[in-house]
């Protein structure tokens, strides 16, 4: 899932943003989310095998991101502010999944089957909750082939990363104080991804890889990789490399981490759940901290450049809008399909992903206004009443209304 929240700058910068001063962003990092938004469109149109693994990048930036944040304000005030944290997760967040939610709900209504309605208004107040990972582990329902029928199965990796600030910034308040915080936070995470590969090996057996694929625990280590990669003992030894190195450091890695997208198959693939998973983190995470300590070397300014950083911009509602069209959007478009239709759903979810970002991600982030003050609470109560309301009169189908082709589309 794409981390909303950093802005990029024309030109890239140089020095991490971990390290670098507030409000620090750096293009290359715009321009990765960019590329995993990319590589996870195509993936669930059936166009790339392993595009699916531009969700782990999207953890592994999440978890880089936020801890540098929380470390920088550790520094700077020698304390975190745990309500305003999550309060600007919540405002940077709730507002897009919301409007998207309710214009899912509407639009499944309109033009989808029964039975998928019925799976949509049965999943919605799991993602309201920010738990529809869990809901779907504990009603065993499959991961990789009932897809097809939850416009809502994307939201799993929201939930996740949810989760994890509500987690995490505890972590790092009460481990990072006084002297040696960065290094009690270096080695809690580095310790915590182990825990979690051992539960993906633990689970990653299983017949319905639902449980390992979507668990909270046995996909941390993405977030707690990218979280060691934002700490100071990593950031010193990064500090080392020379930047031609990192450059050509840059260079394999990516070309790894395109290739493991282009030739994985699915939950098929050999060693994906014993090892493979964790070795594209890692790979991810050493990738991300070279970029942001050396943003300006080709391998920055081409993956920081004007395309993928755009992309980048508006990778999380284009990510929330994507899948809902995908699955609504009929076989063929004026009789195509494939690529065309590809063509055609990404041509939807674009403007659709700009308008959300321009009228609601944008005006909360920035404090609009109508978003802030005594204006924001009366709008944020309207917005959850007509949610709220929205979810409670959309008629609900009787159970077995209409036929579901859960072999539609790839899994997300």
């Amino acid at each position: 899932m794409p981390l909303p929240g950093t802005r990029s700058h024309r030109r890239p910068r140089r020095g991490p943003v971990p390290g670098g001063p507030p409000g620090t962003h750096i293009a290359p990092l715009d321009g990765l989310r960019g590329l995993a938004v990319l590589a996870v469109l195509l993936f669930h149109a059936g166009h790339l095998s392993g595009g699916f693994l531009g969700v782990d990048l999207f953890f592994v930036l999440s978890g880089f991101l936020i801890t540098g944040l929380l470390l920088r304000e550790a520094a700077d005030r020698g304390r975190i502010g745990l309500t305003a944290f999550w309060g600007r997760r919540a405002r940077r967040l709730l507002p897009a999944l919301t409007v998207v939610g309710v214009g899912t709900i509407l639009l499944t209504w309109a033009f989808g089957a029964a039975s998928v309605l019925l799976f949509a208004l049965e999943d919605a107040p799991w993602v309201a909750a920010q738990a529809v990972n869990w809901h779907f582990v504990a009603e065993q329902i499959g991961y990789w082939n009932a897809s097809g029928s939850r416009v809502f199965a994307h939201l799993w990796s929201i939930a996740v990363e949810w989760q994890f600030y509500l987690a995490w910034p505890l972590v790092v308040a009460l481990a990072g104080r006084g002297r040696g915080g960065q290094r009690r936070i270096a080695v809690l995470a580095g310790a915590g991804a182990l825990v979690s590969l051992v539960l993906m090996l633990h689970y990653g057996d299983a017949v319905d890889t639902t449980r390992v694929y979507e668990g909270t625990d046995t996909r941390a280590f993405s977030l707690l990789l990218g979280a060691l990669a934002a700490t100071a003992p990593v950031r010193r030894l990064i500090a080392r490399v020379p930047g031609r190195v990192a450059d050509v450091v840059c260079a394999v890695l990516a070309c790894g981490i395109g290739a493991a997208w282009g030739l994985t198959d699915g939950q098929n693939a050999p060693g994906l759940f014993r090892g493979g998973l964790f070795a594209h983190s890692l790979a991810a995470a050493v990738l991300i901290a070279l970029l942001a300590h050396a943003p300006d070397t080709r391998a920055g300014r081409l993956v920081g450049s004007a395309v993928p950083r755009r992309l980048g911009e508006l990778s999380y509602s284009l990510y929330l809008w994507h899948w809902p069209i995908y699955l609504l959007l009929p076989q063929t478009v004026f009789g195509f399909g494939g690529w065309w239709r590809t063509a055609v759903a990404i041509g939807v979810s674009l403007p659709a992903a700009w308008l959300t970002k321009v009228c609601v991600e944008d005006p909360v982030r920035f404090r609009a206004r109508w978003a802030t003050g005594r204006r924001g609470l009366p709008v944020l109560a309207a917005a959850l009443a007509v949610a709220a309301g929205v979810w409670a009169a959309v008629p609900q189908p009787q159970p077995g209304a209409g036929t579901v082709d859960i072999g539609r589309l790839t899994a997300p």
